[in-house]
C-alpha cells in the first residue's frame, strides 16, 4: 500500500451514510440464498450479481439480496462482516441503516432483525473496537401507514441503539411530505431524523425534508446545487450532507468524479458534508476508496477532508459530551496525519 493510501485510510472516520443489506458480501449473499433457498438474480459469478445503471435497477438487486436474510443468525453474520470492512478502514463510529420492511414480507419479525444485528454489533466491537448505532429506514414507496406500524415496532423495542429513523428507497414520485406526521412523532419520542432527499429527486425534496420531517441531516442531497438559495439555507441552518462519491456517479445525473460534481460544489460553497461509503460491496469499493475518489477525483485537500471529518463529528447523533471530546482528539490526530503526510512534497496536495 502506498503512502498515500496509508494516509486516506489512517484518517480517523465516521460512517454516517451506509445500508446494512448493501454491505452484503457478494459471497455471503450467495452463501444465504443457497442456505435458504431464495433464487438470486441469474449470474455467472457471484461477483456479477452487483451490476446496474441506475437507482430502481440498484434497488431491485438491493431488494433480492435481502430477501435471503431470514435468521438471526443471518442478521448477526451480515452486521458483523459490515462492521469489520469499517474498522479496516479506521471508522471508530457507525451510524448505518437497515430496511426492516424489506424483510417483513418473509415473516422475519422485527425482534429476530434486531437481536441478530445487537449481536453482531456486539462481536464486532468486541474484536474491533467499533462503535455502532442502528437507524432502521421507512420505505417512502410502501406509504405513511406502513412506517407508522414501524415506528410502533421501534419505539416498543426499547432498545436504545435504535437510535432515529430515515427515509429512504426511490424518491420520485414520493416527496417527503406525507410522512411528516411520522417524523414528528419520532422525533417527540426522543428518535433522530434523516432523510435521502435530492439523489434522483428534485431540490424540492431536500427543502421539503427540513421543512416537513424537521430534518437536520440530507442523506446524498446532489440536487441542493441546482437551487442557489437553498444552498445558502442549507449552510446557514448547518444542514449536514451525508455524501457518497462512488454511487453518486450511478444513482444520480452526475456520473463524472470530478471537480465540477455537485460534491465538489457542496464543499466549496461552504456545505457541512460528510464522505461515506452507502453501500460498498454493491459498488466494488469501501469507505477508504471513498476517501480516495474524494482526494483524487473530486479535489479535496487533505484540509478539506480534515472538515468533513470534524463534521461528521458535530452532526453525529452522539451527545454533547462525546462530540466534544472526539473533536479534540480527532483534530489533534489528524493534524499529526496531515503534517506527516505533507513532510512528502509528491504526496502532500
Amino acid at each position: 500500500m502506498s503512502t498515500h493510501q496509508e494516509f486516506l485510510r489512517g484518517l480517523p472516520k465516521m460512517e454516517m451514510h451506509l445500508h446494512l443489506e448493501g454491505s452484503i458480501r457478494p459471497s455471503t449473499a450467495a452463501a444465504l440464498a443457497h442456505q435458504n433457498n431464495v433464487m438470486l438474480p441469474p449470474h455467472d459469478k457471484v461477483e456479477d450479481l452487483y451490476h446496474y445503471r441506475d437507482l430502481k435497477e440498484f434497488l431491485d438487486i438491493y431488494t433480492a439480496v435481502s430477501d435471503s436474510v431470514l435468521s438471526a443468525d443471518d442478521y448477526r453474520r451480515i452486521t458483523y462482516e459490515m462492521l469489520e470492512s469499517c474498522a479496516s478502514n479506521n471508522a471508530r463510529y457507525v451510524e448505518f441503516f437497515f430496511s426492516p420492511q424489506v424483510h417483513f414480507v418473509h415473516g422475519v419479525s422485527f425482534d429476530t432483525m434486531i437481536g441478530g444485528i445487537t449481536t453482531g454489533m456486539d462481536d464486532a466491537k468486541a474484536d474491533f473496537g467499533v462503535e455502532s448505532r442502528i437507524v432502521p429506514g421507512v420505505n417512502r414507496e410502501l406509504g405513511p401507514a406502513a412506517g407508522e406500524e414501524l415506528l410502533d415496532m421501534i419505539l416498543a423495542r426499547k432498545e436504545e441503539r435504535l437510535i432515529g429513523i430515515g427515509l429512504d428507497f426511490l424518491e420520485a414520485p414520493f416527496p417527503p411530505e406525507p410522512y411528516g406526521d411520522l417524523f414528528a412523532r419520532a422525533r417527540k419520542a426522543g428518535l433522530k431524523v434523516t432523510a435521502h432527499a435530492g439523489e434522483s429527486g428534485p431540490a424540492a425534496y431536500i427543502a421539503g425534508s427540513i421543512d416537513a420531517l424537521g430534518v437536520r441531516r440530507i442523506d446524498h442531497g446532489y440536487h441542493v446545487v441546482t437551487d442557489e438559495a437553498l444552498m445558502r439555507r442549507c449552510r446557514d441552518e448547518g444542514i449536514l450532507f451525508t455524501c457518497c462519491p462512488s454511487t453518486a456517479a450511478v444513482t444520480s445525473p452526475w456520473t463524472v468524479l470530478d471537480a465540477d460534481h455537485p460534491i465538489r460544489k457542496m464543499a466549496d460553497f461552504g456545505l457541512r458534508l460528510t464522505i461515506n461509503s452507502d453501500d460498498p460491496p454493491m459498488f466494488s469499493t469501501d469507505l477508504g476508496e471513498e476517501y480516495r475518489k474524494a482526494h483524487d477525483l473530486l479535489g479535496f485537500s487533505p484540509d478539506m477532508l480534515r472538515r468533513s471529518i470534524l463534521d461528521g463529528i458535530e452532526g453525529s447523533w452522539l451527545d454533547d459530551g462525546e462530540k466534544r471530546a472526539l473533536s479534540v482528539d480527532w483534530a489533534r490526530e489528524i493534524d499529526a496525519l496531515i503534517a506527516e503526510f505533507r513532510s512528502i512534497p509528491s504526496l502532500s496536495t
